[in-house]
Order: structure tokens, then C-alpha cells, then sequence
């Protein structure tokens, strides 16, 4: 299994980011996936979950209206479209895949929102 992220970097307060995440060794449309997210000093965070059969979306109360979690099956990838992001944005952007009961993580892609 591997996950590999994309697409973080530094952006001003109310710009935009579109984080992918590439996946391979698995089924990917077999399984829901995950978005996460840590920022220093802080437990890493559950950020967005996009489910495998009929994508539903579930987003945290911070990221409501502002973040959205898509996929794209054919291409065994996982996209977040970061929207209005905010200082308290800044953070490693992790994807995830629970498959059989254990957690998979990507690498990590960082996102800096600054001015």
C-alpha cells in the first residue's frame, strides 16, 4: 500500500490549495478515505472522510463550506479543494486508508497559510 501526497505549500490568508493524494497496492474503490491533518504542537486532526460506494462526505465543524474531499476512481487519487483557507489552516496534510482494520498514511504534504 502506498499513499503518496501532493500539492501543499505556501499560500496568503483567503487563498486556495487542491492537495492529491495517489494510491496504489489496493483497491481504492473498495475504500473510504480520509484527510487529515497536524499542526506543531498539536494531535493530528480528522479533517475530511469521502466514503467508497456513493461518496458521502463528512467534513469537521472547521472545515465546513470551506474544504472539499472528492475522488476520482479511475485515477486512484484523492483530492482536498482547500478554500478560504486561514492562518490556522498551517499544518501537515496527511491522507489516509483503513484497510482490514490498519491504518495507512501517506508522507505528509505541508501547508503554510501566511502572509
Amino acid at each position: 500500500v502506498q499513499l503518496v501526497e501532493s500539492g501543499g505549500g505556501l499560500v496568503q490568508p483567503g487563498g486556495s490549495l487542491r492537495l492529491s493524494c495517489a494510491c496504489s497496492g489496493f483497491t481504492f474503490n473498495n475504500y473510504a478515505m480520509r484527510w487529515y491533518r497536524q499542526a506543531p504542537g498539536k494531535e493530528r486532526e480528522l479533517v475530511a472522510v469521502i466514503t467508497s460506494a456513493v461518496d458521502t462526505t463528512y467534513y469537521a465543524d472547521s472545515m465546513k463550506g470551506r474544504f472539499t474531499i472528492s475522488r476520482d476512481n479511475a485515477k486512484n487519487t484523492v483530492y482536498l479543494q482547500m478554500n478560504s483557507l486561514k492562518p490556522d489552516d498551517t499544518a501537515v496534510y496527511y491522507c489516509n486508508a483503513r484497510i482490514r482494520g490498519y491504518d495507512y498514511w501517506g508522507q505528509g504534504t505541508q501547508v503554510t497559510v501566511s502572509s
